[in-house]
């Protein structure tokens, strides 16, 4: 038998984290709502490492390698003295948070354990120090609030996050002091067996979800300004939101445009992150904020939290989109990266359908919103059946539509009669603007050959509805770039076509994936140059922009003007007039003016040469008769127009 002093002498040798002196405290111990901010110092440690690093754990029981997130240590600037102190705001994850500080240099850097963008994921074999656990005040209500239309114009959606299944009400009126009406929330929840891959389904991505509410404000008013709060006298209740709601009786229609956004986190993880996202959201509420009591919405085109399996994430979001949501209608389809998985159920050879979706096949996107309409696809598996596929609503003076790319649209199915039927009823006298958007392009100029064979086969089923039936504008997410086209028809620039008793209208194609996910694919490069891309652009792409933004849309029956806003300034830096005649506008140009050939430009440009040097051999010869005139006085050169 081994005597038992040896084997506690042995135990103590081993465990890096007794023989430590090192120190970590956090303040507060307790956050009050999602987005407060703790305070982590530590000290003792010695021969500090630039890759000694803290891990934050939520739940705290969670497995060393199953950190939410992680932040370098070398990020306070005392690190080296083996003290310091690292601030981060965090989001209420309906579970206690602890924080680990372990020891890590280059000699133990593993190849094959890496994140998204391909670095080395911090190892945990030495751990130094594990703190307290953090808390979040209890009764401070529901969090993740986002507001959504419903297929009758006098409601408005509400959703929110709690977490426990408790009864929770929404209770809303015109005046802030004065809520009489309250509408009673159901309550959802989605489980990990509902997960179809990995990472969603196992350990390290899966986090319990909270429960999901979703409550419907009644009755209300035409374009009048309604306050709102959500929870229970047991659970508490949010502060207190306002709304317009929407108003059948103008024609007047503001919207926010985007896709691809996702979201930011205040630590590196294991997914790449958004950080551009920040900026959108900053530079909409900049503009939310200047309607006054006019009634919008936002539009989200796929992509959405870029959570891919890693189910924080979403809370992240979530909590993000927040001082936006709370105040507009948000409005989503579905994108590869919420939906994809190996086994889906539509998954033609020429698709490029992977595993984008990280295992969530569609679930917590299907549960956290609820669009209008009631599209839905079964996913062959024990997971809810996909929702929010595609649907429409009015707003103003314009029909707008929402579509997958990501399940089937080809001739005869669901998704397709929808949309032949949908836009066949549009009631062009009420809506004159027809807007449908999806995630993937129909069109782009992109360096991007993976969805060509989609890209064809969107051309061949859903192009002939969309001129067939003069779609305004089609808008697309999944290349990260801003580009706009001529009106197109099978690539073909054009615009108002007369054919016997029809008259039909090319649609405008946009891609407005810029909004914030960061690998911006480049435009195809040139051969000798790779890293830059062909100039002149193809004659069908008017405008292609590299900036993070999102696009503004203002409509009356009169005309409907789309513009980009860039991240980096707030300012428009593309702009787009359609006329209710049809007739499209850029720039103060037709669109048709801007669309030349190369031989009609150079035969311009020939013109103007000959003009310049006619003008300036007159101009010349003027000048030589003065100067001869001149008794013999000083020569004074003509000022040129180079500064």
């Amino acid at each position: 038998m081994i005597p038992l002093l040896p084997l506690l002498l042995l135990f103590f040798f081993f465990n890096p984290s007794l023989q430590s002196k090192v120190s970590i405290s956090l303040s507060p111990t307790t956050l009050s709502k999602s987005g407060d901010t703790v305070v982590i110092k530590w000290s003792g440690i010695d021969s500090p490492s630039e890759l000694d690093w803290l891990g934050i754990y939520s739940p705290p029981s969670s497995s060393y390698d199953h950190f939410i997130g992680y932040v370098f240590l070398s990020k306070s600037p005392t690190w080296k003295s083996g003290s310091g102190s690292i601030s981060l705001p965090l989001v209420n994850l309906r579970s206690n948070y602890s924080f680990r500080i372990f020891h890590w240099d280059s000699s133990e850097i593993n190849p094959k354990r890496q994140d998204h963008d391909h670095n080395p994921l911090p190892g945990t074999k030495h751990l130094l120090a594990t703190s307290e656990e953090l808390s979040f005040q209890t009764g401070r209500g529901p969090e993740q609030i986002h507001l959504a239309l419903t297929d009758d114009d006098d409601e408005m959606r509400v959703m929110y996050v709690t977490g426990d299944p408790r009864e929770t009400y929404v209770r809303y009126g015109e005046r802030e002091d004065k809520l009489n009406g309250v509408a009673v929330a159901r309550v959802k929840r989605y489980e990990r067996e509902h997960m179809c891959d990995s990472p969603a389904n196992d350990s390290i991505g899966w986090r319990d979800p909270g429960y999901i509410h979703d409550g419907v404000m009644t009755n209300l008013k035409k374009g009048v300004r309604y306050y709102y709060k959500v929870g229970s006298d047991a659970g508490g209740w949010s502060a207190t939101h306002s709304f317009v709601s929407k108003n059948s009786d103008s024609d007047e229609t503001i919207g926010f445009l985007f896709g691809d956004m996702g979201t930011a986190t205040p630590y590196s993880t294991f997914l790449r992150i958004q950080e551009e996202s920040i900026a959108t959201v900053k530079w909409i509420l900049r503009d939310i904020e200047a309607l006054g009591d006019k009634p919008a919405f936002i539009s989200h085109i796929g992509d959405i939290s870029y959570a891919r399996g890693y189910a924080w994430l979403w809370d992240q979001f979530f909590n993000q989109i927040e001082p936006i949501a709370t105040k507009l209608p948000y409005h989503v389809c579905i994108g590869n990266h919420e939906y994809n998985w190996p086994t889906q159920p539509f998954k033609p050879d020429w698709a490029n359908y992977g595993k984008d979706g990280g295992g969530e096949c569609g679930v917590p996107y299907s549960l956290r919103f609820t669009m209008p309409g009631n599209s839905s696809e079964p996913t062959g598996t024990e997971a809810p059946a996909t929702r929010n596929l595609y649907y429409s609503f009015d707003m103003g003076a314009v029909h707008f539509v929402y579509i997958s790319t990501e399940t089937n649209f080809l001739r005869g199915s669901n998704q397709y009669n929808f949309l032949k039927h949908d836009l066949e009823s549009v009631d062009r006298k009420k809506t004159p603007f027809v807007v449908v958007q999806g995630h993937r392009p129909m069109y782009t100029t992109s360096n991007e050959i993976r969805d060509a064979a989609l890209r064809a086969e969107m051309v061949e089923h859903l192009e002939p509805l969309l001129v067939e039936n003069n779609v305004t504008l089609a808008l697309w997410g999944h290349v990260h770039r801003y580009e706009r086209f001529c009106p197109l028809n099978n690539f073909t620039c054009g615009g108002r076509v007369q054919n016997g008793e029809d008259n039909k209208a090319y649609t405008v194609h946009l891609v407005i994936g810029m909004a914030g996910q960061d690998w911006q694919p480049i435009w195809e490069p040139r051969p000798e140059h790779p890293d830059m891309p062909i100039f002149p652009q193809p004659e069908r792409s008017i405008y292609r922009g590299g900036e993070f933004g999102y696009t503004r849309l203002v409509a009356t029956k009169e005309k409907l003007v789309l513009s980009y806003v860039g991240n980096h300034d707030g300012q428009v830096h593309d702009r787009v007039e359609i006329l209710a005649s049809g007739e499209v506008v850029s720039g103060g140009k037709p669109d048709c003016e801007n669309v030349e050939s190369s031989l009609s430009w150079y035969v311009k440009a020939g013109i103007i040469l000959v003009l310049g040097a006619l003008i300036g051999y007159i101009i010349g010869f003027i000048s030589h008769s003065r100067n001869k005139l001149q008794d013999k006085r000083e020569w004074t050169p003509v000022k040129t127009v180079e500064s």
